[in-house]
Formats: C-alpha cells, sequence, structure tokens
C-alpha cells in the first residue's frame, strides 16, 4: 500500500502546513510513501521565479526537517522530475476531455470565464493525476476541495488501462485524520493560507520567536467575559484554543478550562508555538544554509522517485506508441 502527499509552493510553509498536515505525514509515514513538493503547480498564476525556487526549497527542507525520513519514504521536489512528469501529463491531456477540464470547481471559481487565465489553470488537474499515476499510489489523502480532482485521476486511470492495456494503479481518495483547522490570527473566521505573504495573521514555520509571540499577542480575540471553544460565537478564542490543543494533543475545549484568562490564554499559545516550531524551524534553518546537504538530499529523492517513475512512465508511452 502506497499513499502519495504532496505540499504545493504558493508561500512560505506556515503554522496550519505543519501542524495540519506535515507533522501528521512524518508521524505516519510508511516504507515507500511518496511525499512530493508540487513547485509545477505553482506556476498556475503569476509568480516571481526567484520565490518559486525558493518556497520549493523551504518546502523540501521543512519535509526533511519534520522528520519525513528520505531512506524511508520518497521525498522530491516535483520540479527535478520534470520530463517524466511533462510526458506523462502530455499523454494523459490526450485521455482527458475538455469537459472533464473546464468542469473543475476551482478552475471555475477562479477563471471567472475570462479568456485571459492561464491555461495551466485548466490542466492542472491532469498534471496532478501524472502526479499520482506516476508512482502507483494506492492512496492519496484528500481534502473535501481537491476530492474531483482524484476523482479525474481514477477516471483517467480506468480510462486509459481499458484503451490501451493496463498500465496504473486506479487511486482511491481517502478522507485524512482531522487535521488543525488553524485560522489567520488577525481574521479568525480564514483558514491560515501561504498565499496571504507577511501578514500579521499567519505564523510562518521560519519565524523568530519573537515575531511569533508578537503576531500572537495582536491576535484578534473576543472578550465576552467567558473564555471558551465556541467557534461561530467566538472564532478568535477558539482559534488559539484550537492551536493550543493541535501542539499538545489535547481537545480544544478541555485545555481551555485550564484558562483563567484572556492574557493567559495568549502567554500559553505563544509559549506553546515556539516550542514546538523551534527544532522544526532550528533544523530547516541548518538545511537551507548547507546548499550542499541540500542538493545531496534532492538528488537522492529524485533519483528513488525516477526509479520509480520511469517503468510506469515507458509502459504508457510503449502501449499508446511512442516507443
Amino acid at each position: 500500500m502506497t499513499e502519495l502527499s504532496g505540499i504545493r509552493t504558493s508561500g512560505p510553509a506556515h503554522l496550519g502546513n505543519y501542524l495540519g498536515a506535515v507533522r501528521r505525514w512524518a508521524a505516519g509515514q510508511r516504507p515507500d510513501d511518496v511525499f512530493l513538493v508540487a513547485d509545477l503547480h505553482g506556476m498556475t498564476t503569476t509568480h516571481s521565479p526567484h520565490r518559486l525556487r525558493q518556497y520549493a526549497r523551504q518546502a523540501f527542507a521543512l519535509l526533511i526537517a519534520s522528520g519525513v525520513d528520505p531512506e524511508r519514504a520518497v521525498v522530491f521536489v516535483q520540479s527535478d522530475l520534470v520530463r517524466e512528469h511533462a510526458a506523462l501529463t502530455w499523454v494523459l491531456e490526450c485521455t482527458c476531455t475538455y469537459g472533464e477540464a473546464k468542469r473543475m470547481r476551482q478552475f471555475r471559481e477562479k477563471s471567472g470565464g475570462q479568456d485571459s487565465v492561464r491555461l495551466g489553470l485548466l490542466t492542472y488537474p491532469v498534471l496532478q493525476a501524472a502526479d499520482i499515476l506516476l508512482y502507483g499510489a494506492d492512496r492519496v489523502p484528500v481534502g473535501e476541495d481537491q476530492h474531483e480532482h482524484i476523482e479525474l485521476a481514477r477516471a483517467l486511470a480506468n480510462r486509459f488501462n481499458g484503451t490501451y492495456g493496463e498500465v496504473f494503479v486506479v487511486p482511491e481518495g481517502v478522507v485524512p485524520a482531522v487535521g488543525a483547522g488553524i485560522k489567520d490570527l488577525a481574521e479568525p473566521t480564514r483558514t491560515m493560507a501561504k498565499s496571504s505573504g507577511e501578514t500579521p495573521g499567519v505564523v510562518f514555520v521560519l519565524d523568530s520567536p519573537d515575531l511569533i509571540r508578537r503576531k500572537v499577542e495582536r491576535a484578534v480575540i473576543e472578550d465576552l467575559g467567558e473564555l471558551r471553544y465556541a467557534p461561530k460565537e467566538q472564532p478568535g478564542v477558539s482559534n488559539l484554543l484550537e492551536i493550543l490543543g493541535a501542539c499538545t494533543g489535547v481537545s480544544p475545549r478541555e485545555i481551555g478550562a485550564g484558562i483563567a484568562d484572556l492574557q493567559q490564554l495568549k502567554a500559553a499559545v505563544a509559549d506553546t508555538v515556539v516550542d514546538v516550531l523551534r527544532p522544526v524551524r532550528e533544523r530547516m534553518t541548518d538545511l537551507l544554509a548547507d546548499q550542499a546537504e541540500l542538493d545531496r538530499l534532492r538528488a537522492f529523492g529524485a533519483a528513488r522517485a525516477r526509479d520509480r517513475a520511469t517503468p510506469r512512465l515507458e509502459a504508457a508511452l510503449k502501449v499508446v506508441g511512442l516507443s
């Protein structure tokens, strides 16, 4: 059983990424699971080449620093196998229909019906399917917003296999264990997001302890005379309790019972977040400062990924008549 998970490079990694996904991936990794940094997906809208490269390095370093073992799992940056991913994407684009692609909800929402939208926004679900099918993944953890994409990957795998012969494993989308629903500290009704940029409400993994404390201290919270976990009535307070609970493994409701006031809550969250992120930040910083070691790990991961991808890609090319 092989599971594939990916992290996009739309911005620097933040607390929500770590608590909600990456930490869980590291804890649950199995031999031959696949973890990829999906930097090719960062090109569907206008982007900075420098930042795309920087965010890919940071995301890869985060996976390693969080405990994803490159000797055990396959850990790599997508663009390090750009030829393999691009080749299979083309084959799958010739399997996919225009109607299937344009019905993707994210394309409809982000394009707004404008002709100026980049073609990559339409076709990137096919690239995502190639990411999955190249490595023979049986299972892909997906949130509700990505469910239609795994269904497209399944449809393309079944259609290809039925037309040309059995080449691809038909993946199963699985709902991951409930992760921490971390919200923006400044706007606690919206999810903390990488694309928010340098905002006061986003705690980035590489933030210094002092900066983390300042951001938590300035977090928007409700002073209603009662401190309790109630996301609808007290979204700011509930978000801090959610963060504290995710860091400590205690339910937000239970942990809130032991906190006297709002100031104590902010102090507890700041101290706990600093402690939880410290080893990850320090390991990431070391990796990012050691270019040779980071390059070695990337090359090692890319080689392992290529060993997994090449036989399946060659089989696909052969049955469609390209080799």
